[in-house]
């Protein structure tokens, strides 16, 4: 298990990724709502832009601000009374500064490393993708498990370096174009899926019986005003459980307000909901005859060619986010029999072993999964998992991360 890590380094996952694009932080929310909604990667790193002195390509993590979500952009727009004027906001003063979000590591960085720094809160890894080496560096290493590891074999391929954040490159690559890309914590679970056979029996163990079950989550009653969110954001993952609890203190869940779930949403349509009301309500929707108990939902065209149309009022479902499907669910008419399309939160067992939860993530490109207990139609929330979840997980074992060195 160990080889998984020790000798795969980080430029093994760089193959195929698009470059980098920044997303300056003078843009305006609606751009942003439209880079988020047709990018591969459900949120935008947020940067500042170049000053007119010279800066070298090795500053570049420093520009970086922070990632704004689906989530940020709604909330922003339910929260702001002129939803047209707050579309024309800049970035900068919505997203949340974090630039620990993002680490620059050298491309022959230890793969091992890499799931270190991402299980200490990174979400984004910045490679520069011109660089070139050959074979592994598989002794390559920060500070870890507490001990310095040394780099006792030098090579003017391998970077001699102290740190997974160090840029220095090769001279030879100095001169060419300098391309990066991100990786995120998807692409890390992408990779290790594809050698479940070197990390078994983890693999087919239960997410409980690994500890990989995460009780700490963040919900919301069904009763509440979905606008509550903000007064307890949710960060990692950017998710929370919309439940409704019984006397016992059970809570079942009944859907989720999460980045994932509004990543390809009517945003404005969201942000109305959130603001007017109640998340089991912004969840589930309301049927035809529901619909007389919710107000109107009055939506304002785009401009277009410089002309808006007037406002035009139409009546709210979930079909105005996005979350239902086109087809009735068996002529169910009632709130509770909804369960259709993407409203439908992503649920496990607790018995689900940890290869079925990958997969499930990574099949939906969700960046978490819900765990309940195993009686399916009680719907019992009991936990969350994640991919922070999922990396503590595969490196606690001690065959993972046991380094020999000679």
């Amino acid at each position: 298990m160990a080889a998984v890590f020790l000798h795969h380094v980080v430029g093994d996952l760089t193959v195929g990724k698009p470059d980098l694009r920044e997303f300056w932080e003078g843009e305006t929310v609606e751009a942003a709502m439209g880079e988020i909604g047709e990018g591969s990667e459900r949120a935008v790193t947020v940067w500042r832009k170049r000053g007119e002195e010279v800066v070298r390509e090795r500053e570049r993590a420093a520009r970086f601000v922070g990632i704004l979500n689906s989530l940020d952009v709604v909330a922003f727009l339910a929260r702001e009374g002129d939803r047209e004027k707050a579309m024309g906001t800049p970035v900068r003063e919505i997203v949340r500064h974090n630039p620990s979000l993002l680490k620059e590591v050298d491309p022959a960085a230890r793969l091992i490393d890499a799931l270190e720094m991402m299980k200490q809160g990174v979400q984004r890894l910045l490679v520069r993708k011109s660089v070139t080496w050959k074979g592994v560096s598989k002794r390559f290493s920060i500070l870890y498990n507490g001990k310095w590891l040394k780099n006792s074999e030098s090579s003017p391929t391998i970077l001699p370096t102290n740190s997974c954040e160090s840029t220095n490159f090769p001279s030879s690559s100095l001169s060419k174009e300098n391309k990066y890309c991100c990786l995120s914590r998807e692409d890390v679970i992408r990779f290790v899926i594809g050698c479940l056979g070197a990390l078994a029996p983890i693999p087919l163990s239960s997410i409980s019986s690994l500890a990989t079950l995460n009780t700490n989550y963040y919900y919301i009653e069904a009763s509440s005003p979905a606008l509550e969110i903000l007064n307890n954001f949710p960060e990692n993952p950017c998710a929370a459980a919309v439940v409704e609890t019984s006397a016992d203190g059970t809570r079942k869940i009944i859907g989720e307000i999460s980045a994932y779930k509004l990543w390809k949403c009517d945003y404005v349509a969201a942000a109305w909901a959130m603001a007017n009301l109640s998340a089991g309500q912004f969840v589930m929707g309301s049927e035809d005859e529901d619909q007389d108990s919710l107000p109107d939902f009055i939506l304002t065209s785009q401009l277009e060619n410089g002309i808006a149309e007037s406002p035009r009022h139409k009546r709210f479902s979930s079909r105005s986010i996005g979350f239902l499907s086109q087809q009735p669910l068996g002529g169910l008419r009632s709130m509770r029999s909804m369960y259709r399309g993407r409203s439908a939160p992503l649920t496990c067992r607790k018995t689900s072993s940890l290869a079925a939860v990958m997969a499930q993530m990574l099949s939906h490109r969700a960046t978490h999964v819900w765990v309940t207990e195993v009686e399916p139609e009680e719907n019992i929330l009991v936990g969350i998992v994640s991919y922070n979840d999922i990396l503590h997980a595969i490196t606690k074992n001690p065959a993972t991360v046991s380094t020999v060195m000679p």
